[in-house]
């Protein structure tokens, strides 16, 4: 446990590291990212002597919950990168000048 770290920190940073490796992340991954919820939740407490500006001024790791994570499904689906990402993975001819819906339709989404 660092110095800077308390009692309370210690054990979300136990928690949280627990819960990860249950969802199936290797022990290496499961400890970083405790270790940047805790450090990321110490900066918006005002617990650290430094901290970045998207520290403080994004939401909470907690209430984020992944939803900047992977295949995002918002309003509007994935973004037309993500779609021309799958289709050079797909193999799909002419991707490059598709627009985001063609792009959809030729993945079948």
């Amino acid at each position: 446990m660092p110095q800077a770290w308390s009692d309370k920190r210690e054990r979300q940073y136990e928690h949280i590291k627990e819960q990860t490796e249950e969802r199936g992340s290797s022990e290496k991954r499961a400890k970083e990212i405790a270790a940047r919820t805790v450090n990321k939740d110490r900066a918006q407490e005002g617990e650290s002597r430094q901290a970045s500006s998207t520290s403080t001024k994004d939401v909470s790791p907690e209430h984020r919950g992944g939803k900047r994570s992977g295949r995002r499904e918002g309003p509007k689906g994935q973004t037309k990168d993500q779609l021309y990402q799958d289709a050079k993975r797909a193999g799909v001819s002419g991707r490059s000048s598709m627009s985001k819906d063609e792009l959809r339709s030729a993945l079948g989404r």
